[in-house]
């Protein structure tokens, strides 16, 4: 699993992205994903990485 930091979060989407070292550009994550309430900007979190047709997407994130 990869490790990483809630950079940005748009609480009306639902979505965000998640800065990480294991991908060189941020990585997209949406809160159907995640589960439970939602993800605060600076929150450490652990996923896996799978390639979408727009980008890296966050699967399996688990808070830290």
């Amino acid at each position: 699993m990869a490790n990483g930091t809630v950079d940005f979060f748009n609480d009306t989407g639902g979505y965000g992205f998640i800065e990480t070292e294991d991908a060189d550009e941020d990585v997209f994550f949406h809160m159907e994903d995640v589960g439970g309430p939602d993800l605060q900007e600076g929150e450490s979190i652990e996923f896996e990485i799978e390639q979408a047709p727009k980008g890296p997407r966050a699967t399996n994130v688990v808070r830290q």
